[in-house]
């Protein structure tokens, strides 16, 4: 089976576990296959742990969930060397911690202190980790996907920038239509139903991990013109001199995206090209995903904030003024 046609069934199997989510299936997938952490925000009871663990179970990937708490340690995260008494003596031994898995669900990361936090940075950016000296490398197919609630700030330690840049993609969860929340009800009540009576369902075969792989390869290969490049290159140098474009978007913008914010939008406009069936980019993948590449790169003004403007806000400003290629 091609690897297009085992990512559409991934894609089908998430989508009857999650109702009225379409966009947020895509962006998981488009994070999977562009090799890169996701930052997954929305209300509580969105449904975005239930999102991250249909595409694990789906997989044939080892998946661990961590719970972030304000009396998370480091080594709670990353592992730890542990004395053991051998034939031999006594010795030191590395127990890997729950990041040594392919798929990681960080629940509220917010809700951890800075050292905490800091602790994924090697592991999302290095896919590595160092204990007492030795360095532990991460698996092939290795992705963190982190939630973190919008609403509370009593008791959360908010992400520093340096932390947010390193996610690929924001991704936020809004409240599903009134006719797809019919069908929520629905499919849980028949789940609460099937579980209830025990019966075995047979669960279909797991999306096999070269699927992945193979599919990073073909999205590899994606023709991208040079107008194009000029094109992902405007859009993030406008976040930096927003002036240029207008005074009114100056004076929303403190600080403008990274170099990184370039990167991400290649690599998800590569893979949102080849899950739509094209062998190229064009300026509607790159608009497609822009809001989820900056929303979170980009610091807002105290006149922005003061005049209830938003990141997204900026992003389709900017969307608008940036010339097409």
């Amino acid at each position: 089976m091609a690897a297009i046609d085992q990512i559409n069934d991934l894609k089908k199997r998430m989508g009857q576990a999650i109702i009225g989510q379409t966009q947020v299936i895509d962006r998981l997938l488009i994070g999977l296959l562009a090799n890169g952490n996701l930052l997954i925000e929305g209300l509580p009871g969105l449904a975005k742990t239930r999102a991250i663990k249909a595409m694990a179970r789906n997989l044939d990937a080892n998946f661990s969930r961590i719970q972030f708490t304000p009396d998370l340690l480091p080594s709670d995260v990353t592992g730890t060397e542990v004395y053991q008494q051998t034939a031999k003596g006594g010795e030191f031994r590395f127990e890997p911690g729950p990041i040594f898995a392919n798929i990681v669900l960080a629940d509220e990361i917010n809700r951890a202190p800075a050292k905490v936090q800091a602790a994924l940075l090697e592991a999302m950016e290095e896919r590595q980790v160092t204990i007492s000296g030795t360095t532990h490398k991460m698996e092939p197919l290795f992705i963190v996907m982190a939630t973190q609630n919008p609403i509370e700030q009593e008791g959360t330690y908010p992400l520093p920038e340096a932390q947010m840049d390193r996610f690929l993609m924001h991704v936020q969860i809004t409240y599903p239509p009134v006719e797809d929340e019919v069908e929520v009800i629905r499919l849980v009540r028949a789940e609460e139903i099937a579980s209830g009576e025990n019966t075995a369902k047979e669960r279909p075969e797991p999306i096999p991990q070269d699927a992945i792989f193979t599919a990073r390869s073909e999205i590899g290969q994606i023709h991208v013109s040079d107008a194009m490049d000029r094109y992902m290159a405007d859009l993030v140098q406008a976040t930096r001199t927003p002036k240029a474009l207008s005074e009114e978007l100056a004076s929303w913008v403190e600080i403008g995206a990274s170099p990184r914010a370039s990167l991400a939008l290649d690599k998800c406009g590569r893979a949102h090209a080849w899950m739509n069936g094209r062998d190229y980019v064009d300026p509607a993948d790159v608009r497609a995903i822009a809001h989820d590449v900056f929303r979170h790169r980009i610091t807002l003004s105290f006149e922005a904030e003061g005049n209830a403007k938003t990141a997204d806000d900026v992003v389709t400003e900017i969307l608008k003024l940036v010339a097409l290629p």
